[in-house]
């Protein structure tokens, strides 16, 4: 999709993912479902130190969780602690320094942290990465890809026993809305033939988590996976990804907090929203199709499995010994 198709689709979704939609919508919110204790339980979020991450990480904290921060910047990441310790009075806030692009260390992390913790509630994959340039990491993978998509799948699938171990686990992949103009591609992971458009490898990427978190609720039941789409937030990254959009839109974007929102919401609430079948695609509390009508994106079980075969194989390859 060119730069002038995929700005025409931001514009079509500016009445669903705008900060006037969020508060539409927040009026059939029901207050009581995140008036809960979360005390006790453990949360590691991605990408903690701002934007969604951050959000989400104040008002999961302001009820009681044990919040893992995993962050790429080290001072950036103990300023966001200290800001949210001051505003919830909770301490149990724990700083974890990992860069999503860096396969190996993913691996690393991981392991290291089920070693040392021994409980882990919730995984909130937020963290993501919207390279405008094709770069690769340390061991030759497109760096998108490696964060968004791979780095994902290894931190997923390296902390699944440690969250099948824990009580009422959860896994909330935060994915974008632009991914609805992509179908699953499996046949250029590394984004290597024609010209490169960050913007479309993120929406790739996006879909990719879609598809991700479906095959993975289906073969750890135990654990309820769900994936989710913010709307258009004003972060830190966008601003950073995407300035003319963000100069543009600034006076429409959701606020952080409202971004987060449905990502709490999935992570701490008792609504029917953690009873519903696994894998489900959330928007502003509610389940969403994750295909437009009509839409050319929809891809076989063969395909989505072979994708997921695909990954695993990667990600096998990049494991320490």
């Amino acid at each position: 999709m060119s730069l002038y198709r995929s700005s025409i689709w931001y514009l079509k979704g500016l009445n669903e993912y705008t900060r006037g939609a969020f508060e539409s919508a927040a009026k059939r919110f029901v207050e009581k479902d995140l008036e809960v204790s979360v005390a006790g339980r453990s949360f590691m979020i991605t990408g903690a130190n701002s934007g969604i991450g951050k959000a989400a990480a104040i008002v999961i904290a302001k009820r009681g969780g044990t919040i893992h921060m995993v962050c790429r910047n080290k001072d950036k990441a103990e300023e966001a602690r200290a800001e949210i310790v001051k505003e919830t009075g909770n301490k149990d806030i724990y700083i974890h320094i990992l860069d999503l692009t860096e396969t190996r260390k993913v691996w690393e992390f991981a392991e290291a942290f089920k070693k040392k913790f021994k409980s882990l509630n919730v995984l909130i994959n937020n963290a993501g990465s919207m390279l405008m340039q094709r770069e690769l990491n340390a061991e030759g993978l497109e760096k998108n890809f490696a964060c968004n998509t791979l780095g994902t799948y290894i931190l997923t699938k390296n902390l699944i026993p440690l969250l099948e171990k824990s009580g009422d686990p959860r896994v909330i992949m935060v994915s974008a809305g632009i991914m609805l103009v992509k179908k699953l591609r499996i046949g250029d992971l590394q984004s290597e033939r024609g010209r490169f458009d960050g913007t479309m490898v993120y929406a790739q990427n996006k879909r990719q988590l879609v598809v991700m978190t479906e095959q993975l609720a289906k073969t750890h039941p135990g654990i309820h996976f769900s994936v989710m789409h913010p709307g258009w937030v004003d972060t830190p990254a966008v601003a950073e990804s995407m300035p003319d959009f963000h100069r543009s839109m600034r006076n429409k974007l959701r606020s952080p907090e409202q971004g987060a929102d449905t990502v709490v919401w999935l992570a701490v609430s008792e609504a029917p929203a953690a009873a519903k079948p696994a894998s489900r695609f959330f928007q502003d509390r509610k389940v969403i199709p994750t295909h437009l009508p009509l839409a050319w994106t929809h891809s076989s079980l063969e395909q989505k499995e072979r994708f997921m075969t695909l990954l695993e194989e990667l990600a096998k390859s990049f494991q320490p010994h």
